[in-house]
């Protein structure tokens, strides 16, 4: 009897221990494959800085990638002008825009990977693109992300600070959700001032504290810009590097021959073109 009072316990005791090993071993597998793709990452992202970077001449000789800037997504309405119609398209020509790059097999990209490209030569998919959106606009977030969602592409937000929480602009939450899902949050300014026109104090006004701002929001750095109106001089390019951008986005005029990664080129996605349009000026503008 005091055998047998032994040996159960002891029985149970083994047919456990064997159970808890034989669940740990797929979590140990697991955590040992994330920790190899992490320390690969790690180790691709290291041999990519150890490589000469490109010089101005090799990043302008190099194929431009298509980067379309958006503002508002939205239906027109009597007030809007004619002026603003530029700036506003509508959601159903934007659905139509998204289905179509979606159907001629072009793949969203991030500023890290143009950059990588750009000054490093990594590599890209065959028909890259690039989405930005101007101005902190709500329908953004409402609009064009639900449709950007049924493709898998990602887009860049270029956040105007003032603006954030007021009607018909998005939340703090909201911009913190879309750095959570994976799109880029970059600064666009305090204000939307153009940026020829800084001095003094206007350079902590309009990007330093924009800068700090958005990075409290998203707990990430925020190394990307996109000038007001698309104007840029020479003067704020080694304002931008000495507060820790990588790169600057300008619109469709000349690159800078000296700085091209602070004067990459964007065409606005006009309210006035169909998508075939769309289509055929992304072709022709890179």
């Amino acid at each position: 009897m005091k055998t047998k009072s032994i040996l159960v316990p002891l029985i149970i005791f083994m047919l456990a221990l064997s159970s808890c090993q034989q669940n740990s071993a797929p979590k140990a597998a697991k955590n040992n494959d994330n920790n190899k793709i992490n320390q690969e990452e790690s180790g691709n992202q290291e041999a990519l800085e150890n490589q000469k970077a490109a010089s101005a001449a090799e990043i302008l000789a190099k194929p431009q990638v298509p980067i379309l800037c958006y503002h508002q997504i939205r239906n027109w309405t009597a007030t809007d002008g004619k002026m603003g119609k530029d700036y506003i398209v509508p959601m159903a020509e934007f659905k139509s825009q998204m289905k179509m790059l979606a159907d001629s097999g072009y793949q969203t990209i991030l500023p890290d990977q143009l950059y990588d490209y750009l000054v490093y030569g990594k590599k890209l998919p065959k028909k890259p693109i690039m989405l930005t959106f101007d101005d902190t606009k709500l329908d953004q977030y409402t609009a064009a992300i639900p449709e950007m969602n049924k493709y898998g592409f990602k887009g860049v937000f270029f956040i105007m600070t003032v603006s954030i929480g007021k009607p018909n602009y998005m939340s703090k939450a909201q911009i913190k959700e879309l750095s959570d899902a994976g799109h880029v949050i970059g600064s666009h300014t305090y204000d939307h001032q153009n940026v020829k026109k800084y001095q003094g104090e206007d350079w902590a006004t309009q990007i330093e504290k924009p800068t700090k701002t958005l990075q409290e929001i998203t707990g990430k750095e925020v190394k990307y810009f996109a000038y007001p109106f698309g104007l840029w001089n020479k003067e704020a390019i080694p304002e931008l590097k000495k507060r820790g951008f990588s790169s600057a986005f300008i619109l469709a005029e000349k690159r800078d021959e000296n700085d091209p990664l602070f004067t990459i080129r964007r065409i606005i996605a006009s309210g006035y073109w169909d998508t075939k349009t769309l289509h055929n000026s992304i072709v022709k503008s890179f």
